[in-house]
């Protein structure tokens, strides 16, 4: 392939938008006439950054011209940054600058994770036709559950501690990039002190975003998924792209299930399905650039992206469908994931896998599953005529988050695998765990948990966590959820429930893959809160978002005959 030892590099050219607003870039380019296949990047978190990366360079030197522009409102770039409605547009007329520059040959891919995956998507859905291939990872594909909330429930964690640190640099713009403006110190000591913001009531009318992120309101104020949502949802849009697209994410990633929706979205949905590819590791938000530990755990150095060459691989991507090279990645499995457990690499065919045997297992107990020290049992057998489970859910204490699929804080929120045993002492969590296994179970693939429940509240939440309790004794989280009872018939209408009614929950632990050993036990965790990844439920009635009052409530989880509370797990037989 091209490659060159000298580049051209230019900063801050102007790319203007179709309103007037200019936008900047930083363009990486061989040295010669090319013309060049070329790599964009649209970002959020500042170009001069992300120049500078590795994956820039390597790229510029193997013959691609590389750019990276701030988003509409983000340090170089002018205008307002609002969240995700300025991507689509600014996307295409970015795209439509480029095939006019001499040195673009028409055939454009684009990178980068999180904010910037999304970015990627939404040039996608502008429909620009020199945007062939796409490595979007650790992203969304419904800005609404799977992004800003998750089963109803508001992603305080990530929506507060994500919006604190990106109004630093709107502040400074409009303080003459001074830090010693009053305002800009008073975001640096938000930024420095989040668990008192993650406690502030109610969460609308912060008075920092009402200045500098009108859009958090927004969010809040749009607690179920109507066209506020549904016209940015990329999942509505799946059939009519003609990208081919590699996707990237992680087993502790907060936008895990944005990443698995969108290659079976477009597997299934897309004229280019085939050239869809699904690559998971043991990763948090950060994880494929950081390494080990994810969390708490060392997963291996095989399980890092340095050792699998993930900027390689990003080229070997480029190079099919940017270039036209045959480099085999037509070959490839479709699906590539790091089984847990076992610690290793794995190709599959397809996701969910085709083999996977979906297996109930039933909560049990003599009435008293509270803590770790309870009698909570889990089986495969159904329970017959057993008592309930019950507990206080009281919203000033809260079950305390730890780790799962958290961003973007590394003080507040890191992201991962970590030791579950303080939560699990609390009475407030049900534990329900299966004897030591005599031989191994694998779990890959959509995990959920079907619940039935009483409360005093008109409106409440519940909780459940799937963990693999080790011999030694630790407790190691591998994915949960949490279901909001006013969302729990649909998404999009709100509905309370009647005190002291039997319901049913369905609550969804997104995915994991993870291989329980011999001698390890399978075990599920139910509450009502996970605090501050999720807001707490006030048990009120009112919306969560907008309520300064909070109550307790007395949950009563049921599992017998005609309530059959259980875990559903894809379980993968044994070759």
């Amino acid at each position: 392939m091209p490659t060159s030892a000298s580049l051209i590099v230019e900063r801050n050219i102007a790319v203007p938008m179709r309103d007037g607003i200019t936008l900047y870039a930083d363009v990486f380019r061989p040295a010669g006439d090319g013309p060049f296949p070329t790599l964009l990047q649209r970002t959020p978190y500042d170009k001069a950054a992300s120049g500078g990366s590795p994956f820039v360079l390597r790229a510029a030197t193997a013959g691609y011209a590389v750019v990276i522009q701030d988003v509409r409102g983000r340090f170089e770039s002018e205008g307002e940054f609002y969240t995700f409605i300025n991507e689509r547009p600014d996307g295409y007329d970015t795209l439509e600058w480029l095939v006019g520059q001499a040195w673009c040959d028409g055939n454009i891919g684009m990178f980068g994770g999180s904010y910037v995956g999304l970015t990627q998507w939404q040039a996608a859905m502008s429909g620009h036709p020199a945007l062939k291939a796409i490595v979007p990872y650790v992203t969304a594909t419904n800005y609404h559950d799977g992004w800003t909330y998750q089963g109803g429930a508001f992603e305080l964690q990530f929506n507060m501690s994500w919006t604190m640190l990106l109004i630093l640099n709107t502040a400074l713009r409009a303080n003459g990039q001074d830090i010693n403006a009053p305002i800009v110190q008073e975001i640096l000591s938000g930024n420095d002190n989040l668990i008192e913001e993650f406690l502030r009531l109610p969460h609308a009318g912060h008075p920092l975003f009402a200045e500098f992120a009108k859009y958090y309101d927004d969010w809040v104020s749009h607690p179920s998924y109507d066209e506020f949502w549904a016209n940015l949802d990329i999942s509505k849009r799946h059939a009519d792209l003609q990208v081919a697209s590699l996707n990237i994410g992680g087993w502790f990633d907060i936008f895990l299930q944005g990443t698995i929706d969108n290659f079976t979205g477009m597997r299934t949905n897309a004229t280019v399905g085939e050239h869809q590819r699904l690559l998971i590791g043991p990763w948090n938000h950060g994880g494929i650039r950081s390494g080990n530990p994810i969390g708490a755990v060392d997963f291996g150095m095989r399980s890092t992206g340095a050792l699998i060459d993930a900027d390689g691989q990003h080229l070997r991507w480029f190079d099919r469908w940017l270039r036209g090279v045959e480099n085999g990645v037509e070959g490839d499995a479709p699906v590539r994931l790091w089984v847990m457990g076992v610690n290793e690499w794995r190709d599959e065919q397809e996701w969910p896998l085709a083999r996977t045997d979906w297996q109930d297992w039933y909560l049990h107990s003599a009435g008293r599953a509270n803590s770790l020290h309870g009698d909570g049992a889990l089986s495969r057998v159904t329970p017959g005529n057993e008592p309930s489970d019950a507990f206080v859910y009281n919203p000033r204490n809260p079950v305390p988050t730890a780790g799962g699929g958290l961003c973007c804080n590394s003080v507040y929120a890191l992201g991962g695998a970590y030791d579950q045993r303080a939560v699990e002492e609390r009475e407030d969590v049900l534990v329900y765990s299966t004897p030591p296994l005599t031989e191994p179970v694998e779990v890959t693939g959509p995990v959920k948990v079907v619940l039935y429940a009483t409360t005093t509240a008109a409106d409440t939440d519940f909780t459940a966590k799937l963990v693999d309790a080790c011999p030694c004794g630790c407790v190691q989280n591998l994915t949960d959820g949490i279901m909001r009872a006013r969302f729990r018939k649909s998404m999009t209408e709100e509905s309370l429930i009647t005190p002291g009614e039997v319901v049913e929950y369905e609550i969804d632990l997104w995915s994991t893959s993870n291989v329980f050993l011999p001698g390890h036990q399978i075990r599920v965790e139910i509450s009502s809160s996970n605090f501050p990844r999720f807001d707490r439920n006030p048990n009120t009635g009112e919306l969560p978002g907008r309520s300064e009052e909070m109550v307790s409530a007395l949950q009563n989880v049921l599992h017998s005959a005609e309530h059959p509370s259980r875990i559903v797990l894809p379980v993968i037989p044994a070759r």
